[in-house]
């Protein structure tokens, strides 16, 4: 018997595609629209599940590395890290999925290697619950780190994929939770271009990311998994994005429930799929025969979402034999092996931001006859973890990494002092007490995924899983105020996947160390920051501020007022912030070649490690149109780089500045490049006074006329 083509490796995947979906039968076509997509025993087609997790480690899928959850590794501004720790992502994924398969004859939820991840949305509201999950404020930072992110799930190889990546939620998406399933973010065409587009451009024409979630929300009207804007002029007609286009689930079912654009599920169903919806996640699409016989769409619409969505799967290898696909034979040992839980050691490291050091009481120094280590989240396994989480056998807490690095003759207690949200019911406790005699006293306080998180998953949320305020909880702040009043010497470690503000906390304290949800090896990462092995260089990929009177309404998703590009007031840490044990010297911003020129050029800037500790540095790169009659962001980050240097060491760090760095977008969304001053400035944060009057270094910048 003649091979069928779909079966035959050497033809191109839209050949072999289109010869499977010609082979089936339109109830067969019709259980492969939807996320958990029915097998074709007759041809040889296992049962497969679309819905897999990988925003910080395989997740929901048993054992597996769990590291520092995605906001936490935007702080470590490392894109080579980022690349690796995707790589061991999709390493595990592809031993699990493999032993999955062999295991059970096809793949269930989250077993597949189709990951809904990354999440690129603009991190633009502390409130919003999910804003962990992103990589923060800023488009650039966002789109350079999560590319690295895609390359490292998707591999390299020129004819398989070894995972398929998912850029969600597209787009303009990013709270309130509560309000997700109707909700209507209006934007003006500026805005869209400038902030909520840019990181989903670059991933789909630079990153080749395979696929798109579109998110619950409409956007300037149209619901966003069947947006003609989005889908079809954006997505597919400017940036030629030919994967496939996954809708968040339940998304379709809002269309007539909420959005109220469609009367029923057919409808929904003929909608998304005409505007470019390839796969529901929901039974919606289970409704395309009715709309066929409707007349609303025809069986050649499905055949073209197929061809989309089975050709994911051709990249996969799932339908070649294992000797072909060089990632079938991955194997089980790399899942949670010991590299991985190093990596996953150093990017909580990595990650750990120091906001605050004064008199620099860390780190902790060896001659510190006791430390008391105190706070609700110093034993919770939570806050290693935030949301989409895997799990591991071996999480080390905040108490058991200071328990681990302690040395041997320092003196160590522990209280737990004050639940996460809750009163205490004894009041009268020792913990006063043993701070007193205490040298230092370590506060491990801050958030949790009880706190913050998606709809539906934050216990303790009363916005279901986004916060009505954005200050440490009351408990929280009323035991810090005790133990200050004790006379402790406080260094506080809050966990959290968004901006904490502080109020008179900030000032009751020695020191504030923010560590994120910094995943399994968090405690360890953290107690080498604060004995001094590992010396802190983490920065702030959000901006915090100073209380939610700095920001506008949180349902408006104008830009005027929010990220440091637009924010006129002054924060409480800038986006960009953190410190160091040493100390940086930025000198010497100079055009090294060729001439300023709109087509482009390159500048230089020395950086010098000025103290006695060898340390990273985050060096910055801003740029400011000064004389435009175009609006423009106050500053924007164009480009960076992590640097190591040892004591005395000074380095040259170079910056192509490329004709789009300095374009400019008008009202109508269109961006142009016109005449006119810029300020060019290289440093360890954001430009502005409130980095320099908490102790970052002194940047450097440069005026330049195009």
């Amino acid at each position: 018997m003649t091979q069928p083509a779909y079966l035959n490796t050497d033809l191109p995947i839209p050949d072999r595609a289109r010869d499977l979906i010609s082979r089936l039968t339109l109830e067969e076509k019709v259980g492969l629209m939807s996320h958990p997509a029915l097998g074709v025993p007759r041809l040889g087609i296992p049962a497969y599940n679309y819905w897999s997790e990988a925003l910080h480690g395989v997740a929901r899928n048993g054992r597996a590395t769990v590291f520092p959850q995605a906001i936490g590794m935007a702080a470590t501004w490392d894109k080579d890290l980022i690349h690796r720790i995707a790589t061991a992502i999709s390493d595990e994924g592809r031993a699990k999925y493999h032993a999955a398969l062999k295991r059970n004859g096809y793949t269930d939820q989250y077993q597949g290697l189709t990951f809904w991840s990354p999440n690129i949305n603009i991190f633009r509201d502390p409130r919003w619950g999910r804003g962990q999950e992103t990589w923060g404020e800023d488009p650039f930072l966002t789109g350079e780190m999560a590319s690295a992110f895609v390359r490292g799930l998707q591999g390299d190889h020129p004819k398989y994929l070894k995972a398929a990546a998912c850029a969600k939620h597209y787009a303009v998406h990013s709270g309130p939770e509560k309000d997700r399933h109707h909700f209507d973010a209006i934007v003006n065409r500026r805005d869209l271009r400038e902030t909520y587009l840019p990181a989903f451009k670059k991933l789909v024409t630079e990153a080749q990311v395979e696929s798109v979630m579109g998110a619950y929300n409409r956007t300037l009207h149209e619901p966003c998994c069947a947006s003609q804007l989005l889908l079809q002029d954006i997505l597919r007609g400017e940036w030629g994005f030919e994967g496939h286009v996954v809708s968040d689930c339940g998304a379709l079912s809002d269309f007539h429930l909420n959005h109220k654009v469609t009367g029923d599920a057919a409808e929904s169903a003929a909608l998304a799929l005409k505007k470019g919806c390839d796969l529901g996640c929901d039974h919606v699409f289970n409704e395309i025969p009715t709309a066929i016989e409707r007349g609303l769409i025809t069986e050649a619409d499905v055949d073209r979402a197929l061809e989309r969505t089975l050709g994911t799967r051709f990249k996969l290898g799932m339908f070649d034999p294992d000797e072909n696909v060089p990632f079938a034979s991955i194997s089980m040992d790399v899942v949670a092996c010991e590299a991985h839980r190093q990596l996953a050691y150093r990017a909580a490291a990595e990650s750990v931001v120091l906001l605050k050091n004064k008199n620099n009481i860390l780190p902790i120094k060896p001659s510190a006859r006791k430390i008391f280590v105190t706070g609700p989240t110093a034993t919770s396994m939570e806050v290693l973890l935030g949301n989409y989480y895997g799990f591991n056998n071996q999480m080390i807490t905040l108490l058991e990494g200071i328990t681990g690095r302690l040395p041997e003759g320092m003196g160590m207690e522990y209280h737990p002092g004050t639940l996460l949200k809750h009163s205490r019911e004894i009041k009268d406790i020792w913990a006063f007490g043993m701070a007193q005699s205490a040298d230092v006293t370590i506060v491990c306080a801050g958030l949790s995924s009880f706190l913050e998180g998606e709809e539906g998953e934050s216990l303790l949320s009363p916005q279901n899983g986004d916060r009505e305020s954005i200050s440490l909880p009351a408990v929280q702040v009323n035991y810090i105020k005790e133990l200050a009043a004790s006379g402790a010497k406080i260094v506080l470690v809050l966990t959290g996947g968004s901006a904490i503000t502080l109020g008179e906390v900030e000032d009751l304290v020695e020191a504030i160390l923010f560590v994120w949800y910094p995943g399994m090896e968090g405690g360890r990462a953290v107690a080498d920051v604060l004995f001094g092995d590992i010396a802190p260089a983490g920065k702030l990929p959000i901006t915090f501020p100073k209380s939610l009177d700095q920001l506008p309404p949180f349902e408006n998703y104008n830009m005027a007022g929010r990220t440091y590009r637009y924010m006129t007031e002054e924060p409480l840490y800038p986006f960009g912030f953190g410190l160091s044990y040493t100390t940086f010297e930025y000198c010497g911003l100079n055009v090294v070649s060729p001439a300023v020129s709109p087509s482009g050029f390159d500048v230089e800037v020395a950086v010098k490690n000025t103290g006695s500790v060898a340390a990273d540095e985050v060096v910055q790169f801003y740029i400011s149109a000064l004389e435009s009659h175009l609006p423009a962001p106050i500053s924007r980050l164009v480009g960076f780089e992590r640097i190591h240097l040892q004591p005395g060491e000074s380095k040259m760090v170079r910056l192509a500045v490329k004709p789009e760095m300095l374009m400019l977008y008008d009202e109508d969304g269109i961006q142009k490049l016109e005449p006119g001053k810029f300020r060019l400035t290289a440093g360890g944060c954001s430009p502005g006074a409130r980095g320099l009057a908490l102790g970052a270094p002194q940047p450097v910048s440069i005026e330049f006329q195009i």
